[in-house]
């Protein structure tokens, strides 16, 4: 008797299928500088027009063990969005927009309705960062992958003029720090949350964290913040010296990312703006506050550095977006440790000193 592909588990009629359903949400992505359709071996691109001297910017992310939540509740649109967002706000850090989205989606064997929600959350995630999703892999891989386990990787490309390109070479002592909220979690520190929260302390998803009013399903799975839109507006308007997307590493691990040699950074971090989810993590495990620092964005999820004599005219376009802003610190010359980081209010309030 013979055996086929399918039986092997590798079923790529259903594949093909699945991608043919999904063409229609794909192709409302596109923009001008798409200049074929779906289905081909590669995507053919346009380079944005109006650049003199155009520079590429390119960067490919996860969404970690955030998976994981996904999995055990059945709800998979928000993780899409995060994979997005994970990679625009990387390029964004360079000044660069993001034009170019593509995924790869591998799994033990293709759901339908996963694969569906999915591709619905990384379509929504590119229309809020203002790219096209052009194209991706989709591997069934029976064996490698536990029963309806999947795992996504995202590859992104953007475009900067040049002279506005932002690589943290201007940043000098002076500078303020500022801080953009994050949305929660993000995308970071989730195998830490996970066994803190579910393993440790058997919470269910359905529980409230102590001053929240959500489920802790809901607070685990808010999707990552995407901040290009507010950011260029901003860069358009005021010269950044550098940014940081907070990701793995907190704010110490990616603040010193963009910090030229010989230069530190002072930051506060006021407690009461410290969202709950940290804070019941960091009560229940219990959780040091350095390895919290080191491991989440405590509630800043993205960090600009702007000359200070423009403090305040940021803040005042950020106010005037309806944007909370955190006025956090300054660049300073370098005598000791790379950032460091005082905690302001409350019975944690020290100073942290990070490499």
């Amino acid at each position: 008797m013979q055996v086929t592909y399918k039986e092997a588990g590798v079923d790529v009629e259903a594949a093909e299928r699945l991608i043919e359903k999904a063409k229609d949400m794909i192709a409302s992505t596109f923009g001008p500088l798409v200049l074929n359709p779906i289905g081909g071996f590669a995507s053919v691109l346009a380079i944005p027009s109006g650049l003199e001297e155009p520079v590429l910017v390119t960067s490919t992310d996860g969404v970690g063990t955030k998976l994981k939540i996904a999995l055990i509740s059945g709800r998979h649109k928000t993780v899409g969005i995060d994979l997005v967002a994970m990679c625009a706000n990387d390029i964004l850090t360079f000044g660069a927009r993001p034009y170019f989205f593509l995924d790869y989606f591998a799994c033990s064997r293709l759901k339908e309705d996963v694969y569906r929600d999915v591709i619905e959350g990384i379509c929504e995630g590119c229309r809020r960062a203002g790219c096209a999703l052009v194209g991706g892999e989709t591997a069934e891989m029976p064996g490698f992958y536990g029963e309806g386990e999947y795992d996504l990787a995202g590859f992104i490309i953007g475009f900067v003029e040049k002279r506005r390109l932002v690589d943290g070479s201007k940043v000098k002592a002076g500078d303020l720090v500022l801080g953009l909220p994050s949305s929660g979690l993000h995308s970071n520190g989730f195998s830490l949350a996970r066994k803190v929260l579910l393993d440790m302390r058997g919470l269910s998803l359905e529980d409230r964290l102590e001053g929240s009013e959500e489920s802790l399903l809901e607070t685990l799975l808010r999707p990552t913040r995407i901040y290009v839109d507010l950011v260029l507006g901003l860069a358009s308007e005021v010269p950044i010296h550098g940014m940081a997307h907070v990701t793995g590493g907190g704010l110490p691990g990616n603040v010193k990312r963009v910090i030229p040699k010989g230069l530190a950074a002072d930051i506060e971090l006021h407690v009461e703006d410290i969202p709950s989810v940290f804070k019941a993590i960091s009560s229940l495990g219990p959780v040091s506050m350095e390895e919290m620092l080191k491991t989440f964005n405590m509630g800043v999820g993205f960090v600009l550095i702007v000359d200070e004599r423009d403090g305040q005219s940021v803040l005042k376009r950020l106010k005037e977006a309806g944007e909370r802003v955190f006025l956090m610190g300054s660049i300073r010359p370098q005598w000791g440790k790379k950032v460091r980081i005082t905690l302001v209010g409350g019975e944690e309030a020290r100073t942290y000193e990070f490499d």
